[in-house]
């Protein structure tokens, strides 16, 4: 049963996410199509066609390998200055075709000119004011940013769900003199938290003073304690580090002596900088607080989010060589690297399958999961380079200002961007992306990141 459930949140998983490419596809392919734009292919996956049919010049699909999707928008490149796509000749049945006449020496030159005349192969004379190059500046952004901004409806809306109606809800140290919950047996360093203790890690304050689970901290000092803030803010003032610990147990009144001054890293994994820091080492028991809220609450928890994933974004190649080096045996998997497809499935079938989570969790986890790998698609998407859809926003951006200069400066119009030409970097890019895919998903097959109980 624990197989079949796992099988299930796998399921889950990559359905919900080949439904949001499906439909990110869709956010590409309707303004487009009603900008009068001609869409030839509306593909679910890459590779081998598993199944497609024809409806009117679009043909719909699902492809063998479910990584993504694409839809083909005519006249994505425009004619370069040196090959003239007014040549018009007829093929064998008598048909018209446009064909790109070349003149082209080096290979990015010739990669840029092959490229044109792939795209060039597929339109005829008919499609002349369907070309995608042609529409204005602004539709072009509108089509191009139709995707993304899917995946981020799509997250809101999940997230919408689960803030009005589960909420968020968040561990809080009960009210009064704390009681302790859990007692932190060594001292760990912050980068290599989760592990067990060793011979090597020295034990903490709380353990040096004899405190248990269960124990209520009455005083600090001769400071009378009466909440748990309390208490944090007298143990990392505590500047000697002598600490007289005042506590009951079982209607006992009892005493114990420790320091809490302890030396740890307590900056990021790159900081090794040993610090004298207070602290105690024990958990206080706690209750669960819940937060709910509607739409502006949800944006307002989304641009925190927003914020953290271009943080994560813009240091994703750090991070995916850290996978890396996890898959070669260099060092363990850090708990917050990023995952593939393949990992976000271990992960929803883990979810599902676990027998002590309830229903309404794991349920709650799904929604997040698919949430949050919207938002950091969409977001992702938007990043200025090709083959992304920023990449496209951008020439589209820079061709309105450039002609807007001209028209300020009285000169002749610039015409349109050529993104042609950033084409081998696009190659670049694409192939940087390709690598990464490849690593996270050998890395969630050989070093997967698991739920915790």
């Amino acid at each position: 049963m624990t197989t079949l459930f796992y099988v299930l949140g796998v399921v889950i998983f990559v359905v919900a996410i080949l439904a949001s490419i499906g439909l990110h596809e869709l956010g590409h392919m309707i303004p487009a199509k009603r900008f009068g734009g001609k869409v030839t292919q509306y593909f679910i996956g890459f590779g081998p066609t598993v199944w497609s049919t024809r409806k009117g010049e679009t043909e719909y699909g699902i492809k063998a390998i479910p990584l993504g999707g694409y839809v083909k928008i005519v006249g994505m490149l425009p004619p370069g200055a040196t090959e003239l796509a007014e040549e018009v000749t007829t093929d064998a049945e008598g048909n018209q075709v446009v064909r790109v006449r070349k003149s082209n020496t080096g290979m990015f030159t010739q990669l840029i000119s092959d490229a044109r005349a792939a795209e060039w192969e597929t339109i005829g004379p008919e499609d002349s004011e369907r070309l995608f190059y042609k529409m204005p500046w602004w539709k072009k952004v509108i089509v191009m940013a139709g995707g993304p901004t899917v995946n981020i409806l799509i997250a809101f809306v999940l997230f919408w769900i689960v803030f009005g109606t589960y909420g968020q809800r968040s561990l809080e140290p009960d009210t009064g003199q704390p009681v302790i919950d859990e007692v932190s047996q060594c001292v760990i360093p912050y980068a290599e938290e989760g592990r067990a203790c060793t011979a090597d890690d020295p034990a903490t304050p709380a353990v040096e003073a004899g405190l248990r689970p269960g124990d209520v901290i009455t005083s600090f000092n001769g400071t009378t304690i009466t909440d748990w803030d309390q208490l944090r803010t007298l143990i990392r003032g505590n500047d000697d580090g002598t600490a007289v610990i005042g506590y009951e147990r079982g209607g006992r009144q009892l005493t114990g002596t420790t320091s809490t001054t302890v030396e740890a890293r307590p900056g990021s994994a790159t900081d090794q900088t040993l610090r004298q820091v207070g602290f105690l080492g024990v958990t206080p028991t706690t209750h669960t607080v819940v937060e709910t809220g509607g739409p502006i609450y949800t944006l307002d928890q989304m641009g925190t989010m927003t914020k953290q994933s271009v943080e994560a974004l813009a240091t994703l190649p750090v991070k995916v060589w850290g996978v890396a080096e996890a898959i070669v045996g260099v060092k363990d998997r850090s708990i917050d690297s990023p995952v593939s497809i393949v990992g976000g499935g271990r992960m929803a079938g883990e979810t599902v399958s676990h027998q002590d989570f309830p229903l309404a969790e794991k349920t709650v986890f799904l929604l997040m999961l698919v949430a949050g790998f919207n938002l950091f698609i969409g977001l992702f998407n938007f990043i200025p380079l090709l083959p992304l859809d920023g990449g496209h926003i951008a020439g589209a951006l820079w061709e309105a200002l450039r002609r807007a200069f001209a028209r300020l400066r009285g000169r002749p119009d610039p015409g349109y961007v050529d993104v042609a030409k950033l084409l081998p970097i696009a190659y670049c890019v694409a192939g940087v992306l390709l690598v990464m895919g490849v690593v996270l998903i050998v890395g969630d097959l050989v070093v997967p990141i698991h739920i915790e109980s």
